[in-house]
């Protein structure tokens, strides 16, 4: 990877790159036309070994990893475990994966809930914290819909994950932007153009404009790295 502002720099260590953790990130990959998934429909081969390389890089540096139920009901979502040394840069488990959903409408029988050596944890509201079966951390904020500020606090304060790193879907990643709760959005921009039909938005329907500050850019095999401020 390659460092082009602000300062040049080649060989640069991923890890050590987005090492100063901000308190929530947004980390999200698209092609140069705006679509964020592939041909298949995943975000998987957009980015390829680069992307993947700075994904395991800000999932190491991270407390714990935020994901919509949209992203767990594709089924392609693994559970956390610490498949590489990266995390061990940092010392202790890997971190947990949680899971934001209002209705808790999940297949509790995925290897995210059944095999995670972090156990996975449930953000959702009040009304609907029942649904999740016994054994799983349920945080419960907001009565109908969830809070998505209070339950930020609370895995800060009551749990003690201070830096997030949310991986999306387009829904949870608008919804904490709208809340002012992202502090820097980790743009991944793959050198393809994949057309009008492929396109799946970045945001789901952002309806008000978000100024941002770029604060570095990167290169690794054709890739574009961004990271943007958010102005709140």
């Amino acid at each position: 990877m390659r460092r082009l502002l602000p300062e040049p720099a080649a060989g640069v260590d991923p890890y050590e790159a987005y090492g100063d953790q901000p308190g929530l990130r947004l980390g999200m990959v698209m092609s140069v036309d705006g679509s964020a998934t592939d041909a298949e429909g995943w975000t998987d081969g957009l980015g390829g070994d680069a992307d993947f390389r700075v994904l395991r890089a800000l999932r190491a540096l991270t407390d714990a990893i935020l994901v919509g139920a949209g992203t767990v009901r594709t089924g392609r979502l693994g559970p956390a475990r610490l498949r590489h040394d990266l995390r061990a840069r940092r010392g202790g488990p890997p971190a947990p994966i949680v899971v934001v959903s209002r209705s808790l409408d999940l297949d509790w029988t995925l290897p995210l809930f059944t095999d995670a050596e972090t156990p996975t944890i449930v953000v959702t509201s009040q009304n609907n914290r029942g649904k999740a079966p016994r054994g799983i951390q349920v945080v419960a904020e907001g009565e109908d819909d969830v809070d998505l500020p209070a339950a930020v606090t609370a895995l800060r304060e009551d749990l003690g994950y201070e830096h997030l790193l949310c991986e999306g879907g387009p829904a949870l990643a608008t919804a904490l932007i709208r809340a002012s709760l992202v502090d820097e959005l980790c743009l991944n921009i793959a050198p393809a153009l994949l057309g009008g039909p492929r396109h799946t938005r970045l945001l789901d329907d952002l309806d008000a404009e978000v100024p941002l500050d770029p604060a570095a850019l990167y290169i690794d095999e054709g890739v574009l790295f961004v990271r943007y401020r958010l102005r709140v």
